[in-house]
């Protein structure tokens, strides 16, 4: 079976603060909030490469289109890491992110993949 996975959806609390740190913080190309004019149908795309997206959708509208419960817990089992090649690029890009609202929730690590930091909008 030819993977068919073409979209991943986080729920966000905040859309247009999100948009801000995944556009501004992280340099990812999008055309912003779209959406808008239909009920709970405001959403962020981000065009990643290879036909991947990356979308932004508020929480609550996400639950009603789930039919599940609005939770305000951050779901910790989802990491999306920002990989780098240089110990400069993590401090530009860091900057970067908090300047557009991110915060570090730990700091910079090497891992076996090479430098990796995580961030939280």
């Amino acid at each position: 079976m030819r993977p068919r996975i073409k979209v991943l959806t986080l729920a966000v609390n905040d859309l247009e603060r999100s948009l801000a740190f995944y556009r501004d913080g992280l340099g990812l190309p999008t055309k912003g909030i779209i959406g808008e004019e239909f009920e709970d149908g405001a959403v962020v795309f981000f065009h990643m490469g290879d036909e991947l997206i990356l979308a932004l959708y508020p929480a609550p509208s996400l639950s009603k289109d789930a039919k599940i419960s609005v939770t305000k817990a951050p779901l910790g089992a989802v990491s999306i890491g920002h990989i780098v090649n240089s110990k400069d690029e993590v401090d530009t890009i860091m900057k970067q992110a908090t300047d557009a609202g991110g915060r570090r929730h730990r700091p910079r690590v090497r891992s076996f993949l090479g430098r990796l930091f995580r961030l939280l909008p």
